[in-house]
């Protein structure tokens, strides 16, 4: 009976029964269990468990006796990882495949593209409600900022553009090409539209950081140190191209003598912008180092821009006068002067406010030297001395840094930033300024024809400068050709006069001012890549390694080291080798 009867379902333990322990004289009582242990449902005896990727099969041994051991499997349910940025549970995910390319929310890069994404949109929400049309299509903000961005892409283009053992072609090329290419597509004309007086400001601005950072960059104690041969390349080539320049454009393209030296000093400096880099690539290798070339071009290529700078704005401000030649003469004599006693007034005045012991420091007198050079270039203009402007900044960012000292480096940082943004402005806005459907074939030809003279000559002015200079007969022939890449000063002041002639509405001189714009885009666009490629040709073939193998490159964190002249192999040998860099 009793076996027939059926008994009732217990349930079955939670451990697994293990084999019986043996007898023994004083068995140890077993640890208890834990209490997570008690609440997690175990498979039966002897029950084969699939494990399942949800669970975590977890072994426990426990010694019972000195002589048995007790073996426990549990299979514990795996728990929802927690989210460690919200510390809350992550959602259901309905399909793993999509969560896996595409995670909701998004993280990592396209949740930082979605972010950028938002950000322009509001940026461009808030600009469009104060502005309205100027930052819709036809606008001034709007063309603006496509000529920002695609000045950028071009420069970073051509950077891309590398061939073997040759210096790279200079990113402004590239900024130059895209402004051209915005300015003569038809559909895009329309769309992309700045005006002529938001284009010359915004050239004036970076003119004027250009000023500051040449001014910052010089070093009174070093100029003592110059060599007579770093001047002579610095002055007297600048000064025979543009006489040659004035000379020969008054004859060809029938321009008035003061204009033709305003062509003149437009195209008689040199960018450090192709002579540097392609300088610093030889120094590397080791070409011209003993020599000391590397070092003599990068020093007197600021001093050649300076000079041209000078005299540019000494010859605007005579071209616009009213008067007798004689009085217009007096007038810029009186330009130089009142530019030299305001820089100086404003240069000591920034020496000691801000204090030293004022905070934020650094940016206070970045702000002064910017805003006061800004100041000065547009007042010289409001003020009926425009030529005035330029030395101005020149002498107070230079008497600025004077009073400085050292601490002035990283003025030149923060300056060196706002050049980084108003660079792709300059040279995209002076390449919108050409419209090819306006040049006459008789214009580009005289004035390739005038550049291609002054070129020559200057060529050849710079081979005699160097002539008793200790440099043998390749040197000497390098030394010229690579005095002659132009850029960054043409674009800076190439279309200042075209401005002032628009500002005084005058047919006439507005076409003078389109001539000085075209020869100077057209140096730009002919010298830069020539000149950077000579260099890069040239220079093994006609340049020395130094016989002395620690004579490497030499490096300075700044301009003011370029004007010491000091030449490898000399007392400095053991230092660190060091780079030289360029404020322009």
């Amino acid at each position: 009976m009793e076996d027939n009867q059926s008994k009732p379902a217990t349930p079955e333990p939670s451990p697994a029964p293990s084999p019986a322990p043996s007898p023994a004289p004083s068995p140890a009582p077993s640890p208890a269990p834990s209490p997570l242990l008690d609440r997690i449902a175990l498979p039966a005896a002897n029950h084969v468990e699939h494990l399942n990727v949800n669970q975590i099969q977890v072994v426990v041994r426990r010694c019972s006796t000195p002589n048995v051991t007790e073996e426990t499997t549990y299979f514990i349910p795996r728990n929802p990882v927690v989210d460690a940025g919200t510390n809350t549970d992550p959602p259901l995910v309905c399909c793993p495949l999509l969560h896996r390319f595409c995670p909701c929310p998004p993280r990592g890069l396209l949740a930082s593209l979605i972010t950028k994404f938002l950000l322009a949109a509001v940026l461009f929400g808030v600009v469009w409600s104060i502005t309205e049309d100027q930052c819709l299509p036809g606008g001034n903000l709007f063309g603006i900022t496509v000529l920002f961005i695609c000045a950028l892409i071009g420069g970073k283009l051509v950077a891309l553009i590398r061939l073997p053992r040759l210096p790279p072609f200079p990113p402004l090329l590239g900024m130059l090409l895209m402004g051209l290419m915005l300015r003569n597509i038809p559909v895009v004309t329309t769309w992309v539209f700045i005006e002529h007086r938001w284009s010359a400001s915004l050239r004036n601005i970076a003119l004027a950081v250009i000023l500051a950072r040449a001014g910052l960059g010089l070093d009174p104690s070093a100029l003592k140190k110059l060599k007579s041969v770093c001047l002579r390349v610095a002055i007297g080539p600048c000064i025979i191209e543009a006489c040659t320049t004035a000379l020969v454009s008054h004859f060809l393209m029938d321009l008035p003598w003061v204009w033709g030296f305003i062509l003149g000093f437009v195209l008689g400096a040199v960018s450090p912008a192709v002579v540097v880099p392609s300088m610093l690539l030889l120094q590397k290798d080791g070409y011209g180092v003993e020599q000391g070339i590397p070092t003599l071009l990068m020093a007197a290529g600021s001093f050649d821009d300076i000079l041209a700078i000078t005299g540019f704005t000494t010859c605007l401000g005579m071209a616009f006068a009213t008067g007798s030649t004689w009085y217009n003469l007096l007038r810029g004599v009186m330009e130089v002067a009142g530019g030299l006693v305001a820089g100086l007034l404003l240069g000591f005045l920034i020496q000691y406010f801000p204090s030293i012991d004022q905070k934020h420091l650094v940016m206070k007198r970045s702000f002064f030297v910017l805003g006061l050079s800004v100041f000065a270039v547009f007042g010289s203009g409001v003020a009926g001395f425009p030529g005035s402007g330029g030395l101005c900044t020149l002498v107070l960012a230079f008497l600025a840094g004077l009073g400085w000292g050292a601490e002035k480096a990283r003025v030149e940082e923060v300056v060196g930033w706002t050049w980084d943004v108003f660079q792709p402005l300059l040279f995209g806005l002076i390449g919108a300024e050409i419209h090819v459907s306006e040049l006459k074939g008789h214009t580009v030809g005289l004035g390739i024809a005038s550049l291609f003279i002054a070129l020559v000559v200057r060529v050849l002015f710079t081979y005699v400068c160097v002539l008793f200079a200790g440099f043998n007969l390749r040197e000497k022939i390098f030394i010229a050709l690579a005095w002659m890449p132009k850029a960054t000063v043409q674009a800076a002041i190439g279309s200042t006069a075209l401005d002032m002639a628009r500002s005084k509405q005058d047919v006439l001189l507005q076409k003078y001012g389109m001539d000085v714009l075209t020869v100077a885009v057209l140096a730009i666009l002919l010298t830069a890549p020539v000149g950077a490629l000579i260099i890069g040709l040239t220079g093994p073939c006609l340049l020395q390694k130094p016989k002395n193998s620690a004579c490497g490159e030499r490096v300075k964190p700044n301009l003011s080291a370029f004007f010491l002249g000091t030449a490898a192999g000399g007392e400095d040998d053991s230092e660190t080798p060091i780079t030289y860099e360029s404020t322009l």
